[in-house]
């Protein structure tokens, strides 16, 4: 994602990149990245890449890189500048629907009410607790306004206080390289302790409220790889763990109950448990079952025994439960069978009561087990039949009553409150609309599209209901499709300033998502990944052909894996598109792959397959899109990335702009677009996000002939 559109560029401009002259105008050319060939030998393939120069790891980066960057996103700002005053109306109008001030539903934790605070003008929340569950004696943790003050990018990842309620342990990024500092602030005194560690990837507390567990990342590859325990205030912390292997992260976790500490492993298809009872820190951790290839499973504890979700005999996963003396495999006893038309995503458990996270059919469901009376299991009811639902923070495990969120495509976000013993809910918050909202007024539903290979893929659609089918409405199709990642139909305030437009709004859920299970996820990973871009095809040519929307009308877009997603199928089929918004795109897929020291590599080989294997480069060369890139027509394209981008290097979407703006033999436009303070998730305040989107919905609507 994108920062707001600067002030048109007006001025002559002489930018020199290496031996390139660029001269930059109000209707100025792209710029032109020069050429510096670098040669790949490897598995009898000899492959010539023109770009690599545009790499680079330092954190002060080459001043040819940034000059060249800049010119790129000088070139977009000519190319969109004309239309800042749509992308102006487009954020005006986010804006009107978004309440400014306002607050989060609190959670319990021990004696206090935690809650965030929004103020208008502010970018970021304030974070609070009281005893009062109305807020009304509370007091300010933290004010990250004040945190983030001379920063372009502040976020906080861990927010967690000790038992006792005495001592906030959290963690900021102030680069969006997803690199966290982890703090500790005494909320008796409202002083920052000196205890302050690096690279954290996770984090929890035991119950003496002074010793902690904490996971750190490596410092070259970012795989999170130890596991450390320190007293606060006794100096170094004491390493306790550490995975040797390279396909492997590392993280830390506490049973909802307080009594049972977990260090889980954790690859794309194996994952392997220790555990270490609470009270006793300094105790030895001792191992569930040992990891093993195509096993994958997660372990809690409640009420005195472990319980396991795992695919064991159970492709969607079932849950077991083991004795405290001994949870290895042999005494494990099925507690939720297995049941192949119902995935278990996860289980939940407070005192009494358990909540089983399900998906059937690509429909989400929270079902309820009373572990007390005993009486049947039962699904919480929902009023929609497409939607998406999931646990809020409860943390209390002594609750009689737990949160969950709810949304449709239609139904704005919502926090229900239901009632262990009564089964029923109450609606607590919905998202308010200062700006107005008539739900009537649009209309969703789920399409089946029959791909080449007879499976049948889902859309999700939304649009302004009298919407005509005649093939003249414009669309945007988004999709993901990687790493078994759900895309939900969750409620968007922005999305509606595209329908009301006029535009159809598809989420395609394709095959390598969880969203039909884990046969689902299976079936567009490693060797079956060209299933992924064939459905979304399919998906588009479906939409095409049943009058949705028309090539000349269908813009696409996709981030990250969903990038790569982007990229393959611009390769593969052109002519469907009339633009494409890729954001942070995963296209540079071979040369990425073969360099383990990349943050996320090696931990991807057993999601994409390891290119130093030859079975493996064969079948990935057949698809990574600055590879295939070719001399034909393309559509239009932009493309978005960001300078501190941890996950995807911005390096891989400036390759790709160059080569497609040299390889492309048509007119349409390529433009990059770099936040050069962010990183894979783009900026972090509000405000500035929402410019991003507005951004990114007036190259959509424009791509499409509407301007206003």
């Amino acid at each position: 994602m994108i920062k707001s559109l600067l002030s048109i560029f007006a001025a002559f401009i002489i930018i020199v990149i290496g031996n390139t002259v660029i001269v930059a105008q109000t209707n100025m050319k792209p710029p032109v990245a020069k050429k510096v060939p670098k040669v790949l030998k490897i598995h009898g393939y000899e492959i010539t890449d023109n770009y690599a120069w545009l790499r680079d790891r330092n954190k002060v980066k080459d001043p040819a890189i940034i000059d060249y960057l800049t010119a790129e996103n000088k070139y977009t700002e000519s190319f969109m500048g004309h239309h800042q005053p749509l992308v102006d109306t487009l954020y005006n109008e986010m804006m009107g629907r978004i309440k400014q001030t306002d607050t989060s539903v609190p959670y319990k934790k021990g004696d206090y009410w935690y809650f965030t605070k929004t103020e208008e003008g502010k970018q970021y929340p304030t974070y609070l607790r009281g005893k009062s569950k109305d807020g009304s004696d509370s007091v300010v943790l933290l004010d990250q306004n004040e945190m983030a003050k001379g920063l372009k990018y502040f976020a906080i990842a861990e927010f967690d206080v000790s038992d006792d309620g005495n001592i906030l342990a959290f963690s900021t990024d102030t680069t969006g390289y997803r690199q966290y500092t982890l703090q500790f602030k005494d909320l008796r005194t409202g002083q920052i302790m000196p205890d302050k560690f690096e690279r954290v990837t996770s984090f929890v507390w035991t119950p003496d409220n002074k010793t902690v567990f904490f996971g750190t990342e490596d410092d070259v590859s970012k795989r999170s790889d130890i596991v450390w325990r320190h007293v606060l205030g006794s100096g170094k912390p004491v390493e306790v763990y550490n995975d040797k292997d390279v396909l492997f992260n590392v993280g830390v976790g506490r049973s909802r109950d307080g009594k049972m500490l977990f260090i889980g492993s954790g690859a794309k298809t194996s994952t392997e448990y220790r555990y270490l009872s609470s009270d006793n820190p300094s105790g030895e951790w001792k191992l569930i079952t040992p990891r093993r290839e195509g096993h994958e499973y997660d372990a809690n504890f409640d009420m005195g025994e472990f319980y396991i979700r795992t695919n064991k005999d159970a492709e969607n996963f079932k849950v077991v439960r083991a004795p405290a003396n001994d949870p290895s495999e042999k005494n494990w006893k099925d507690f939720i069978p297995s049941n192949p038309d119902i995935k278990v995503e996860s289980i939940s458990f407070f005192k009494n009561y358990a909540v089983v996270s399900e998906v059937e059919n690509g429909i989400e469901y929270l079902k309820v087990i009373d572990r007390k009376t005993r009486r049947a299991n039962a699904r919480i009811a929902t009023p929609e039949t497409v939607y998406t639902m999931g646990l809020a923070n409860n943390p209390d495990y002594e609750t009689l009553t737990i949160r969950y969120s709810y949304s449709s495509m239609i139904t704005p976000q919502s926090t229900y409150e239901f009632d262990f013993a009564t089964r029923e809910s109450t609606l607590l918050k919905q998202q308010e609309i200062p700006s107005g909202y008539d739900k009537t007024q649009y209309e969703t539903n789920r399409v089946w599209v029959t791909a080449r290979d007879g499976v049948k893929v889902p859309i999700l659609v939304v649009m302004k209901k009298g919407t005509k089918l005649d093939g003249k409405a414009p669309m945007l199709l988004y999709a993901y499709g990687s790493y078994g990642v759900s895309m939900t139909p969750n409620f968007s305030t922005a999305r509606l300033s595209l329908l009301d437009r006029g535009m159809i709004y598809g989420i395609a859920l394709i095959r390598g998502g969880g969203e039909l299970g884990e046969k689902w996820r299976q079936a567009g990973r490693m060797f079956t990944k060209l299933n992924t871009f064939n459905d979304f095809v399919d998906c588009s040519k479906w939409l095409i052909s049943n009058k949705y929307t028309s090539s000349d009308r269908l813009v696409i877009q996709g981030g990250s894996a969903g990038g790569l997603l982007m990229g393959a199928v611009v390769n593969q089929a052109p002519e469907l598109y009339k633009a494409a918004i890729a954001q942070v795109p995963f296209v540079d897929v071979m040369n990425t792959m073969l360099d383990e020291t990349l943050p996320l590599t090696t931990e991807e080989w057993i999601e994409w397959g390891n290119p130093n294997e030859k079975k493996a480069w064969d079948y990935m060369i057949q698809y990574s899109p600055y590879d295939n890139v070719k001399r034909q027509n393309y559509p239009n394209i932009l493309i978005e990335v960001s300078l501190n981008d941890s996950q995807v290097p911005y390096w891989e979407g400036a390759k790709w702009a160059a080569k497609l703006r040299e390889m492309k033999t048509d007119k349409n436009v390529v433009l990059l677009k770099t936040n050069m303070g962010a990183g894979h998730g783009g900026s972090s305040g509000r405000y500035d996000r929402l410019k991003e989107v507005a951004f990114d919905y007036a190259y959509a609507l424009t791509q499409v002939g509407i301007t206003k």
